[in-house]
């Protein structure tokens, strides 16, 4: 099966080894290797009136632990800040990670200080100085506006579905998927380990169609809408180390809803427990540090107390700002 300009690969197909050499690193380089990563983590708007009362911002605590689990730790950013102060708080984190939520992706404060970090990402990058960024959901389409300087969104809902994944080419050459051993990459186009809440997307046509997309990423994998549209549904840079996936690998483990289709299977909690694993090694390429080990303390999520929201939304604990 292929969907114009690449191959979707046969499950059978699968069970080549990621050994052969194909792994495409960026050009980027890091000999050292820093042990004590932090990840920063842009708050989201609250937009539901009901969590109006706890805090302007949140940041629900499964992507805290999503990436503590990787090894790393989380500094919140809230989005009132000075573009000095975000400049400064960038010397000092080794990643970023957009989550999931509701925002508009081109006017509103998330998306302005994303920008900021984007701007700043690309140019240290280009300088040498290694810094990768993570989108989960919204997180993944912020990157795709970011990149392509243009809103592409449109209808490709999958709303509370677990999918496996449709992976291209692509995929086999990745450094995402790279460390997977074999029957995990089978079991992921084969069995339902990507756990999908939303309703926009990039359809694959909009993606090959946008140059500054193509140029920027490449696809790993795609799935099927609701509506029969195609969409992009993991992505990887070409050159710099953003990810994008479109679906929730945090949910695997850390969320719990009986509602809800979270893939809490073995296979999906190693796909989670993989790709956490991944982002922050990457955030061990980075060299950025605090200064005062005192700033580095009161910075942290540590000194925030998440409030229980089980009653409420469809998160266990989400911390508020």
């Amino acid at each position: 099966m292929s969907i114009k300009g690449f191959s979707i690969l046969p499950c059978l197909l699968l069970v080549c080894s990621f050994c052969s050499g194909k792994a495409m690193p960026t050009k980027l380089s890091q000999e050292a290797v820093n042990d004590r990563p932090v990840i920063g983590v842009l708050t989201q708007l609250v937009s539901d009136d009901v969590m109006k009362p706890f805090g302007r911002t949140y940041i629900p605590s499964s992507y805290v632990k999503y990436i503590e689990s990787g090894g790393s730790r989380v500094m919140p950013i809230r989005l009132t800040l000075t573009t000095a102060e975000y400049e400064n708080i960038f010397k000092k984190i080794n990643g970023l990670f957009f989550i999931g939520g509701a925002a508009n992706l081109e006017t509103s404060d998330f998306a302005r200080v994303a920008q900021i970090f984007y701007r700043l990402a690309l140019a240290a990058n280009d300088a040498g100085d290694f810094f990768p960024i993570w989108g989960t959901c919204m997180g993944m389409q912020l990157l795709t506006v970011l990149v392509a300087g243009e809103n592409l969104l449109t209808n490709t809902t999958a709303e509370n579905v677990a999918l496996p994944l449709n992976l291209t080419e692509e995929a086999l050459s990745s450094r995402m998927f790279q460390g997977f051993p074999q029957d995990l990459i089978k079991a992921l186009t084969q069995e339902p380990l990507t756990g999908n809440f939303h309703h926009y997307g990039v359809t694959v046509k909009n993606f090959q169609e946008n140059v500054k997309l193509t140029s920027f990423f490449s696809i790993l994998s795609t799935n099927e809408a609701e509506n029969g549209a195609h969409f992009v549904s993991t992505v990887e840079g070409k050159k710099y180390p953003f990810y994008g996936v479109q679906w929730h690998p945090e949910v695997n483990r850390f969320q719990w809803d009986s509602k809800l289709n979270f893939p809490h299977s073995l296979h999906a909690v190693q796909l989670s427990s993989k790709l956490a694993e991944f982002f922050v090694n990457e955030g061990r390429k980075s060299l950025h540090t605090f200064d005062d080990p005192e700033e580095e303390v009161s910075s942290l999520i540590y000194t925030y107390m998440p409030i229980y929201a089980g009653n409420f939304t469809s998160y266990e604990q989400i911390y508020f700002f």
